[in-house]
Protein backbone atom coordinates (compact mmCIF):
# COMPACT_ATOMS: atom_id res chain seq x y z
CA UNK A 1 0.00 0.00 0.00
CA UNK A 2 1.69 3.60 -1.13
CA UNK A 3 0.29 6.22 1.10
CA UNK A 4 0.35 9.78 0.60
CA UNK A 5 1.00 12.46 3.50
CA UNK A 6 1.07 15.95 3.69
CA UNK A 7 2.19 18.43 6.19
CA UNK A 8 4.25 20.30 9.08
CA UNK A 9 8.01 18.76 9.74
CA UNK A 10 9.13 20.61 13.00
CA UNK A 11 11.38 20.01 15.97
CA UNK A 12 9.86 20.01 18.99
CA UNK A 13 11.28 20.86 22.51
CA UNK A 14 10.50 19.97 25.70
CA UNK A 15 10.30 20.66 29.50
CA UNK A 16 12.86 18.01 31.32
CA UNK A 17 10.02 17.66 34.02
CA UNK A 18 6.31 18.09 34.63
CA UNK A 19 4.47 21.02 35.61
CA UNK A 20 6.87 23.65 34.70
CA UNK A 21 4.68 26.24 32.59
CA UNK A 22 6.62 27.47 29.34
CA UNK A 23 6.23 31.02 30.94
CA UNK A 24 8.96 30.67 33.03
CA UNK A 25 12.82 30.05 32.72
CA UNK A 26 13.84 26.19 32.87
CA UNK A 27 15.55 23.42 31.39
CA UNK A 28 14.39 21.87 27.57
CA UNK A 29 15.14 18.78 26.16
CA UNK A 30 15.41 18.17 22.02
CA UNK A 31 15.28 18.85 19.56
CA UNK A 32 13.53 15.87 18.21
CA UNK A 33 11.88 15.77 14.64
CA UNK A 34 7.84 15.77 15.14
CA UNK A 35 5.17 16.68 13.28
CA UNK A 36 1.77 14.88 13.50
CA UNK A 37 2.25 13.93 9.73
CA UNK A 38 6.21 13.30 10.07
CA UNK A 39 5.26 10.92 13.29
CA UNK A 40 2.59 8.83 10.97
CA UNK A 41 4.87 9.05 7.79
CA UNK A 42 7.96 7.37 9.48
CA UNK A 43 5.92 5.04 11.91
CA UNK A 44 3.80 3.62 8.78
CA UNK A 45 7.34 3.22 6.87
CA UNK A 46 8.70 1.24 9.67
CA UNK A 47 5.30 -0.94 9.59
CA UNK A 48 6.34 -1.98 6.17
CA UNK A 49 4.17 0.78 4.57
CA UNK A 50 5.72 2.62 1.30
CA UNK A 51 5.04 6.59 2.19
CA UNK A 52 5.01 9.46 0.00
CA UNK A 53 5.47 12.79 1.68
CA UNK A 54 4.62 16.64 0.65
CA UNK A 55 6.50 19.08 2.89
CA UNK A 56 8.38 21.81 3.88
CA UNK A 57 12.15 22.67 5.65
CA UNK A 58 14.29 25.27 6.08
CA UNK A 59 17.90 25.29 5.25
CA UNK A 60 18.98 24.54 8.39
CA UNK A 61 20.36 21.76 11.16
CA UNK A 62 16.57 21.44 12.67
CA UNK A 63 15.19 20.83 9.23
CA UNK A 64 18.11 18.52 8.03
CA UNK A 65 17.04 16.66 11.62
CA UNK A 66 13.46 15.82 10.44
CA UNK A 67 14.64 15.32 6.80
CA UNK A 68 17.07 12.78 7.97
CA UNK A 69 14.85 10.77 10.48
CA UNK A 70 12.63 10.28 7.67
CA UNK A 71 14.43 8.92 5.20
CA UNK A 72 16.18 6.78 7.61
CA UNK A 73 12.91 5.44 8.62
CA UNK A 74 12.10 5.38 4.63
CA UNK A 75 9.78 8.12 3.98
CA UNK A 76 9.68 8.85 -0.14
CA UNK A 77 11.08 12.60 0.99
CA UNK A 78 10.93 13.54 -2.95
CA UNK A 79 7.79 15.90 -2.37
CA UNK A 80 9.83 17.76 0.49
CA UNK A 81 11.30 21.47 -0.36
CA UNK A 82 13.86 22.81 1.30
CA UNK A 83 13.63 26.26 1.92
CA UNK A 84 16.26 29.34 2.42
CA UNK A 85 13.94 32.19 3.29
CA UNK A 86 12.08 30.40 6.05
CA UNK A 87 13.06 28.62 8.99
CA UNK A 88 12.02 24.93 9.88
CA UNK A 89 9.19 25.08 12.19
CA UNK A 90 9.26 24.69 16.19
CA UNK A 91 6.84 23.52 19.25
CA UNK A 92 7.40 23.75 22.69
CA UNK A 93 5.78 21.52 24.83
CA UNK A 94 5.44 21.01 28.90
CA UNK A 95 3.23 18.08 30.06
CA UNK A 96 1.73 18.28 33.51
CA UNK A 97 0.84 15.72 36.18
CA UNK A 98 -3.13 15.18 35.37
CA UNK A 99 -1.88 14.17 31.97
CA UNK A 100 -2.73 17.60 30.32
CA UNK A 101 0.12 19.28 27.65
CA UNK A 102 0.65 22.96 26.52
CA UNK A 103 2.14 23.71 22.93
CA UNK A 104 3.79 26.79 21.78
CA UNK A 105 4.07 26.82 18.45
CA UNK A 106 6.38 28.33 15.54
CA UNK A 107 4.55 26.85 12.57
CA UNK A 108 1.96 28.79 10.14
CA UNK A 109 4.83 31.67 9.53
CA UNK A 110 8.10 28.95 9.29
CA UNK A 111 8.77 26.75 6.88
CA UNK A 112 6.09 24.31 7.86
CA UNK A 113 3.28 26.18 6.45
CA UNK A 114 4.70 27.08 2.88
CA UNK A 115 2.87 24.33 1.58
CA UNK A 116 0.97 25.58 -1.70
CA UNK A 117 -1.41 23.42 -4.38
CA UNK A 118 0.91 23.47 -6.95
CA UNK A 119 3.31 21.47 -4.82
CA UNK A 120 0.70 19.09 -4.82
CA UNK A 121 1.27 17.15 -8.60
CA UNK A 122 -1.09 14.87 -9.49
CA UNK A 123 1.28 12.68 -11.40
CA UNK A 124 2.42 11.93 -7.57
CA UNK A 125 -1.31 11.59 -6.01
CA UNK A 126 -2.61 9.47 -8.26
CA UNK A 127 -0.15 6.71 -7.75
CA UNK A 128 -1.54 6.88 -4.06
CA UNK A 129 -3.58 3.89 -3.39
CA UNK A 130 -4.66 6.05 -0.07
CA UNK A 131 -4.52 9.68 1.38
CA UNK A 132 -4.19 10.11 4.63
CA UNK A 133 -5.73 13.86 5.89
CA UNK A 134 -4.12 15.50 8.95
CA UNK A 135 -6.38 17.80 10.69
CA UNK A 136 -3.59 19.57 12.20
CA UNK A 137 -2.28 20.79 8.61
CA UNK A 138 -5.32 22.07 7.91
CA UNK A 139 -5.19 24.80 10.56
CA UNK A 140 -2.40 26.07 9.73
CA UNK A 141 -3.15 28.52 6.91
CA UNK A 142 -4.74 28.93 3.67
CA UNK A 143 -2.43 27.63 1.44
CA UNK A 144 -1.93 24.62 3.09
CA UNK A 145 -5.42 23.70 3.37
CA UNK A 146 -6.15 24.53 -0.19
CA UNK A 147 -3.33 22.05 -0.77
CA UNK A 148 -5.26 19.63 1.15
CA UNK A 149 -8.01 20.13 -0.71
CA UNK A 150 -6.17 19.61 -3.87
CA UNK A 151 -4.94 16.13 -2.94
CA UNK A 152 -8.04 14.88 -2.09
CA UNK A 153 -9.54 15.70 -5.47
CA UNK A 154 -6.86 14.23 -7.22
CA UNK A 155 -7.03 11.09 -5.18
CA UNK A 156 -11.15 10.92 -5.41
CA UNK A 157 -10.87 11.20 -8.69
CA UNK A 158 -8.88 8.50 -9.27
CA UNK A 159 -11.10 6.11 -6.65
CA UNK A 160 -8.66 5.89 -4.08
CA UNK A 161 -9.36 6.08 -0.29
CA UNK A 162 -8.84 8.83 2.10
CA UNK A 163 -8.47 8.18 5.71
CA UNK A 164 -8.77 11.44 8.01
CA UNK A 165 -7.05 11.61 11.56
CA UNK A 166 -8.86 15.30 12.94
CA UNK A 167 -6.16 16.08 15.44
CA UNK A 168 -7.67 19.05 16.37
CA UNK A 169 -5.57 21.76 18.02
CA UNK A 170 -7.22 24.47 20.02
CA UNK A 171 -4.01 26.53 19.57
CA UNK A 172 -4.76 26.62 16.07
CA UNK A 173 -8.47 27.26 15.41
CA UNK A 174 -11.47 27.25 16.99
CA UNK A 175 -13.53 24.70 17.39
CA UNK A 176 -16.88 26.09 15.15
CA UNK A 177 -14.22 26.52 12.66
CA UNK A 178 -12.39 23.18 12.70
CA UNK A 179 -15.85 21.67 12.66
CA UNK A 180 -16.97 23.52 9.42
CA UNK A 181 -13.18 22.40 7.65
CA UNK A 182 -13.16 19.04 8.48
CA UNK A 183 -16.73 17.64 8.00
CA UNK A 184 -16.16 18.00 4.25
CA UNK A 185 -13.42 15.77 4.35
CA UNK A 186 -15.16 13.43 7.03
CA UNK A 187 -17.41 12.70 4.03
CA UNK A 188 -15.08 11.40 1.95
CA UNK A 189 -12.98 9.47 3.91
CA UNK A 190 -13.57 5.30 4.72
CA UNK A 191 -11.86 5.54 7.97
CA UNK A 192 -11.78 8.43 10.38
CA UNK A 193 -9.41 8.34 13.84
CA UNK A 194 -10.88 10.77 16.07
CA UNK A 195 -10.60 11.24 20.14
CA UNK A 196 -13.74 11.31 22.52
CA UNK A 197 -13.06 15.30 22.40
CA UNK A 198 -12.92 15.52 18.37
CA UNK A 199 -16.29 13.34 18.21
CA UNK A 200 -17.94 15.75 20.13
CA UNK A 201 -16.40 18.44 17.87
CA UNK A 202 -17.33 16.96 15.06
CA UNK A 203 -20.70 16.16 15.86
CA UNK A 204 -21.89 17.60 18.57
CA UNK A 205 -22.79 14.93 20.83
CA UNK A 206 -20.69 13.91 24.40
CA UNK A 207 -21.80 10.38 24.35
CA UNK A 208 -18.93 8.47 21.96
CA UNK A 209 -21.00 6.01 20.43
CA UNK A 210 -23.77 8.05 19.62
CA UNK A 211 -21.14 10.71 17.73
CA UNK A 212 -19.33 7.13 16.07
CA UNK A 213 -23.30 6.71 14.59
CA UNK A 214 -23.49 10.27 13.38
CA UNK A 215 -19.98 10.16 11.86
CA UNK A 216 -21.35 6.97 9.88
CA UNK A 217 -24.03 8.36 8.77
CA UNK A 218 -21.83 10.89 6.58
CA UNK A 219 -20.24 8.12 4.61
CA UNK A 220 -17.18 6.71 6.48
CA UNK A 221 -17.13 2.66 6.75
CA UNK A 222 -15.38 2.76 10.00
CA UNK A 223 -14.54 4.63 12.82
CA UNK A 224 -11.52 4.28 15.26
CA UNK A 225 -11.91 6.18 18.42
CA UNK A 226 -8.61 6.38 20.07
CA UNK A 227 -8.43 6.73 24.33
CA UNK A 228 -5.57 6.94 25.06
CA UNK A 229 -4.39 4.81 28.16
CA UNK A 230 -8.06 2.97 28.03
CA UNK A 231 -7.25 1.79 24.54
CA UNK A 232 -9.56 2.14 21.63
CA UNK A 233 -13.16 1.68 20.26
CA UNK A 234 -13.54 0.70 16.67
CA UNK A 235 -17.29 1.23 15.47
CA UNK A 236 -18.23 -0.03 12.36
CA UNK A 237 -21.93 -0.12 10.52
CA UNK A 238 -22.66 -3.29 12.06
CA UNK A 239 -19.86 -3.81 14.94
CA UNK A 240 -18.37 -1.84 17.66
CA UNK A 241 -14.95 -3.51 19.56
CA UNK A 242 -13.56 -2.21 22.76
CA UNK A 243 -9.92 -2.76 22.91
CA UNK A 244 -7.88 -2.06 26.14
CA UNK A 245 -5.25 -0.36 26.31
CA UNK A 246 -1.26 -2.76 26.48
CA UNK A 247 0.15 -2.01 30.09
CA UNK A 248 3.78 -0.44 29.58
CA UNK A 249 5.40 2.40 31.57
CA UNK A 250 4.96 5.69 29.58
CA UNK A 251 7.81 8.35 28.97
CA UNK A 252 6.53 10.45 26.52
CA UNK A 253 2.57 10.56 25.29
CA UNK A 254 3.26 12.73 22.23
CA UNK A 255 2.59 10.75 19.00
CA UNK A 256 1.29 7.84 20.14
CA UNK A 257 -2.12 8.92 18.80
CA UNK A 258 -0.62 9.28 15.30
CA UNK A 259 0.99 5.66 15.55
CA UNK A 260 -2.24 4.32 16.24
CA UNK A 261 -3.09 5.79 12.69
CA UNK A 262 -0.07 3.99 11.02
CA UNK A 263 -0.63 0.73 13.14
CA UNK A 264 -4.37 0.38 12.13
CA UNK A 265 -3.91 1.44 8.43
CA UNK A 266 -0.54 -0.76 8.15
CA UNK A 267 -2.44 -3.89 9.96
CA UNK A 268 -5.39 -3.80 7.13
CA UNK A 269 -3.11 -3.44 4.53
CA UNK A 270 -1.68 -6.99 5.56
CA UNK A 271 -5.35 -8.18 5.56
CA UNK A 272 -6.24 -7.69 8.87
CA UNK A 273 -9.77 -7.91 10.52
CA UNK A 274 -11.25 -4.23 11.46
CA UNK A 275 -10.88 -6.01 15.10
CA UNK A 276 -7.43 -7.22 14.55
CA UNK A 277 -5.98 -3.84 13.09
CA UNK A 278 -7.49 -2.11 16.38
CA UNK A 279 -5.47 -4.49 18.95
CA UNK A 280 -2.44 -4.15 16.53
CA UNK A 281 -2.61 -0.30 16.39
CA UNK A 282 -2.96 -0.20 20.14
CA UNK A 283 -0.28 -2.40 20.34
CA UNK A 284 1.81 0.58 17.71
CA UNK A 285 0.92 2.98 20.20
CA UNK A 286 1.91 1.40 24.01
CA UNK A 287 5.15 1.04 22.11
CA UNK A 288 4.91 4.90 20.99
CA UNK A 289 4.82 5.84 24.66
CA UNK A 290 7.92 4.26 26.14
CA UNK A 291 10.83 6.62 24.74
CA UNK A 292 11.40 10.22 25.00
CA UNK A 293 10.70 12.12 22.00
CA UNK A 294 7.29 11.93 19.04
CA UNK A 295 9.25 9.56 16.70
CA UNK A 296 11.34 7.76 18.76
CA UNK A 297 9.26 4.66 19.98
CA UNK A 298 8.14 3.95 16.82
CA UNK A 299 8.11 0.00 16.23
CA UNK A 300 8.83 -2.14 13.37
CA UNK A 301 6.36 -4.26 12.06
CA UNK A 302 9.03 -7.45 14.29
CA UNK A 303 8.99 -5.07 17.34
CA UNK A 304 5.14 -5.17 17.37
CA UNK A 305 4.53 -8.91 16.48
CA UNK A 306 7.33 -9.60 19.31
CA UNK A 307 5.09 -7.37 21.66
CA UNK A 308 1.82 -9.12 21.25
CA UNK A 309 3.00 -12.29 22.07
CA UNK A 310 3.38 -11.45 25.57
CA UNK A 311 -0.11 -11.00 25.88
Amino acid sequence: MRVGCMGELLVEIMRDKVDVPLGVPGVFLGPYPSGAPAIFAGCLARLKGEVFFVGAIGRDDFGFLVLERLQKDGVDTSGIKILDDFTTGVAFVTYFSDGSRKFIYHISRAASGQIFPEDVREEDFVKVDLLHVMGSTMLINENCRASYEKAIRIVREAKKRVSFDPNFRPELLGKDRARELFLPILRESFIVFPTEEELSVLTGEQDPLRAAEKVLSEGPEIVAIKQGKRGSTVVTKKEVYTLPAFPVEEVDPTGAGDCYCAGFLAALSQGMSVEEAGRFANAVGALAVTRKGPMEGAPTWEEVEAFLERF
